[in-house]
């Protein structure tokens, strides 16, 4: 049965999965913001999505952008756990996931590390 979780729950979950980010990662972040969002109204499954430009695929010439983005989405997590323990077990999966795309990390590589 899916979790029932207030949406201020959910986003302190991701605060706290933030938090757990190793410092020296944290301070390496550049110009990106992690938002809450329902679902991606395109594929209404997926868990987190990174919207930028990983640090690896900066030039020197980048500069002037809008923030880089990730969303990471309640709805499928929700309903994808059967606890809170596994809300904030998967909260931390997906942040650090998308969190390893903006240090340009693609997916094959995570799945090789352990957090597919």
């Amino acid at each position: 049965m899916p979790v029932d979780m207030p949406r201020s729950r959910f986003e302190e979950l991701v605060s706290e999965a933030l938090d757990q980010v190793p410092r020296e990662f944290a301070e390496a972040m550049d110009n990106v913001v992690v938002l809450v969002e329902e679902r991606n109204e395109e594929e209404p499954d997926i868990l987190g999505l990174y919207h930028g430009v990983a640090l690896t695929e900066r030039m020197h010439d980048y500069g002037g952008f809008l923030p880089d983005r990730i969303s990471i989405y309640r709805d499928p997590i929700l309903a994808m756990c059967d606890s809170e323990d596994e809300v904030v077990r998967e909260v931390v999966v997906t942040v650090v996931h998308e969190i390893a795309h903006h240090f340009g990390i693609d997916d094959e590589r995570l799945h090789e590390l352990g957090w597919g």
